[in-house]
């Protein structure tokens, strides 16, 4: 890795130069940060975890039409994606109040919303994401009405994917967050899924217990972290029964 470019390293992920002009080689990290970054850890073998489920979640929406950042997993710690602007306004789609919500509007965790809600946040690390109107976006430049209204439709498509997948895995999806970015295709631009969707972005819930099988188990010291992401990987199919993926990454 020493001798490729080291493009953008994030709290999950560092973005390296592709081989390819318009590519980009994503890097999952072990790391693992809360609060804003003011709770840092390690997840032993959580970044081999969330490529390979990341991987099988984007091929998939890939296959129902949504369009996305992913080419190929290269190896169990990277995957080839294409280079996109990212738009720095994040999207937060909840079924059940939990987490933030819950704490900002006083919502008993594990109430089931009426309707699924959408809310969009400001990328910004150092300002803690705040939660913003589209009126915010389109008046400061961070993305256009058009731009926003294809982020909610794609947002509710991939909600419907996602909680009929993981409901067949015996999970409910009780929120996650989503990303998009501007692709630029010769004289075209589309605008396409990026970043990852993984147990670090997504809250997991067992459909039976509910028990937390994602990030909230290492946010709240619940202990079992990396039991339950190995947990979400082997009910997806994509980590065989009883085993755990080897660190394999490339140099």
């Amino acid at each position: 890795m020493s001798r490729r470019k080291k493009l953008y390293e994030g709290k999950a992920k560092i973005l390296y130069e592709g081989p390819e002009p318009g590519t980009i080689i994503q890097y999952f990290k072990d790391d693992a940060t809360a609060f804003n970054a003011q709770k840092k850890g390690i997840i032993a073998g959580k970044g081999a975890l969330n490529n390979r489920i990341s991987e099988h979640i984007f091929t998939h929406l890939g296959w129902m039409g949504i369009p996305t950042h992913f080419l190929k997993r290269l190896n169990m710690r990277e995957q080839l994606v294409k280079k996109v602007e990212i738009i720095p306004v994040e999207v937060i789609v909840r079924n059940v109040a939990a987490g933030s919500m819950s704490k900002r509007l006083g919502i008993e965790e594990g109430t089931v919303l009426s309707r699924t809600i959408v809310e969009f946040c400001y990328k910004s690390d150092p300002l803690g994401d705040p939660l913003i109107s589209e009126e915010h976006a389109i008046t400061l430049g961070w993305a256009s009405q058009d731009e926003l209204a294809q982020m909610t439709e794609m947002s509710l498509r991939i909600n419907d994917f996602l909680s009929g997948l993981f409901v067949g895995c015996g999970m409910r999806l009780i929120d996650f967050k989503l990303e998009f970015g501007r692709w630029f295709d010769g004289e075209e631009e589309q605008l396409i899924l990026a970043d990852e969707i993984s147990p670090d972005t997504c809250r997991l819930w067992d459909l039976e217990t509910n028990e937390k099988l994602d990030k909230d188990r290492f946010r709240r010291d619940l202990g079992g972290v990396e039991e339950a992401y190995r947990e979400v990987a082997r009910r997806l199919g994509v980590l065989p029964k009883d085993s755990a993926p080897k660190d394999a990454s490339a140099a």
